[in-house]
Parts: structure tokens; sequence; C-alpha cells
């Protein structure tokens, strides 16, 4: 993968997989410019690139704002779409709102890239939200598309317009459909990107975390196998057009997981209890990806298994867990 001297933009840059995504690439010596607006509830965090500050451009503004998306999209080789809103609690609570970020917002970027650099590559951070509760495992990217939220109805439209976008304006465009994500740098003060990172919060302060049901099966990627696989789909023209799983090296159960969790941290506890009504109502049960498209077209696949994965994060917030709370 060459991205030397390449210019590239990285939306919702200051969040979690952001900012991984930035450090890889100044590390690669890209030109990287981070956009992001900084909302609490998205996630940015300027703690997130201590040390790269003289080292990536940083625009605080919002995707739909056409103004200035006109001017930062000009002469971008790469652009890295991962700005949007992951919580399916406050899609629910307030979806006028998610339809604002996770739908035209994208639009309107696309018609940035349509009127002012239709030849920058992008990959759009999707999510297995959109199949909703899964009719077999493991769930390929032919599943049926079927969301228990609002979220995951705007997350279809956003990873369409990109797949329509490329279709017919030439504009080289693909999605990835994320699936638990976790690292360093994840949210963990709240459950609004993932319940593992609140989790990873209570354990290290010492208190009971609560596991909703436990028989789930999930898989989880470690954000630098993610980080990974948006370099090889935007260095890859194979994979214009498409959509692809990502997964992950395991898939446990959630009771095995928080059993995991506190062996890996020395100690701990939680408590097993019923789903709240609220959230019992769009929980999808059973999920892990097949990943097997991904694997075989771009070389892809997840390396770090999820005891070395939750030793490092554990690390990370240890040292640094007064940025996070």
């Amino acid at each position: 993968m060459d991205f030397f001297h390449k210019k590239v933009l990285i939306t919702g840059g200051l969040g979690f997989i952001g900012s991984h995504l930035a450090r890889r690439l100044v590390g690669l010596d890209a030109k990287v410019t981070l956009v992001d607006n900084l909302v609490p509830e998205c996630g940015g965090n300027l703690f997130h690139i201590k040390g790269l500050e003289d080292k990536a451009n940083v625009n605080v503004s919002d995707v739909y704002d056409a103004r200035s998306m006109h001017s930062l999209i000009k002469d971008q080789d790469y652009l890295f779409n991962l700005a949007g809103q992951t919580s399916h609690m406050d899609s629910m609570e307030d979806p006028e709102h998610d339809m604002e970020i996770n739908c035209r917002a994208q639009l309107s970027l696309l018609e940035s890239c349509r009127k002012h650099n239709r030849d920058v590559k992008i990959v759009f951070a999707s999510t297995r939200q959109i199949y909703g509760k899964p009719d077999h495992l493991p769930v390929d990217e032919k599943h049926l598309l079927r969301p228990v939220d609002v979220n995951g109805i705007h997350k279809i439209a956003g990873e369409g317009y990109h797949i329509l976008y490329n279709n017919v304006y030439g504009i080289r465009a693909c999605a990835l459909r994320l699936t638990n994500t976790y690292g360093p740098y994840m949210r963990i003060k709240d459950a609004r990107q993932t319940f593992l990172g609140l989790w990873i919060k209570k354990v290290l302060e010492g208190k009971p975390f609560e596991v909703w049901g436990g028989e789930q099966r999930r898989d989880f990627t470690y954000v630098d196998d993610a980080v990974e696989a948006f370099l090889l789909a935007a260095a890859s023209e194979e994979a214009n057009g498409k959509v692809f799983n990502l997964g992950g090296c395991e898939v446990m159960n959630l009771r095995d997981l928080a059993h995991l969790l506190v062996e890996v941290n020395g100690k701990g506890a939680f408590e097993t209890q019923t789903f709240p009504e609220d959230r019992k109502r769009i929980d999808i049960g059973d999920y892990y990806a097949d990943d097997r498209s991904i694997r075989g077209a771009l070389g892809w696949e997840p390396k770090i298994f999820l005891r070395e994965g939750l030793t490092r994060t554990l690390a990370f917030f240890r040292e640094h867990l007064e940025h996070y709370r």
C-alpha cells in the first residue's frame, strides 16, 4: 500500500477508529487532514492525536457544512468517511437528528465530491447493525437487510448513497460493515459506541458491570485489524462499488467475554441481568460475520485474538483513564 505523500481526508478523524487511521497514515508519510465536529456524544477527542499535532491538519467542522467540505475535498486522493452517529438508543430517541448525521450529511459530502473532486477514492464505515436479527449464521453480504432500529435504517441509506455514486458517477467508493470494533481510544464513558467500552471502564474502576442476557454470541474486531481493512480497501480498485463484512478471530458469547475481561484484568466482577425492555426491543441476538468476501478480494484477515486485544486495551486505559471518564 503506497500512501506516500498522498492527500488523505478523514471525517470523524478525532474519533476512535479515525484517529488510529490517522496515526497509521502519518506513519506511511501521507498528508492527513482530520475533520471532526467534536460533539460530545460522537466520540471525538483531541487527546487521540497527542503527538500528531504538527503532523496532521485538524479542521473542526460538520460534514454537512457544504462550503467547508467543498474546500476540504478538493485535491484529496483518499477520503475515509467515518463521520456518523453510532448510538442505537440515541437514534430511537431522536430519529431526525440521526437522519441529519447519517443520511443528509452523507449525501451532502458525496455531492461535494461529485462537484469538486470526482477522482477521490472513498471508503465508508458502515455497520453490521443493518442486518438486524440474523436469519442464518455466519452472516454474509447477501443476507437480507432488516434493521431493528432507526440507526440501522439510516446507515443503509448512507451506505447506499456511496455505492450509487460509485455506479452512476464513477466516484470510486466502497463500504466496510464493521462489527464490535474495540481497542485503545474507544469510547468507554457510556455504551454509545459499544457495550464493551462501558465494561472496561467499570472493571478498571473496580465496579461491577452488567451483562444483559449473556448467551448472545458476537465477533469482535481489534482496531488495528479494522484499520488494515480500511487501508486495503482504499488501495484496491477491486473494492470499488462493493460492500464487505469485517469479522474477528473468534466468536464468543457475552458471558464468556465478561469472564475473559475479568481474568485479563486480574480482578473484577459482573452481574447478569435480564434485558431492559427498551433495549430488548432492538437487540439482535446472535451475530457473527462471514468475512470470506474481503479475505478473498483484498487478502485481509484479522490477526488479534480477544485475549491479546483486551490486554492491550486495558493497559492503555489504565494509563490514560482520566482522559476518557
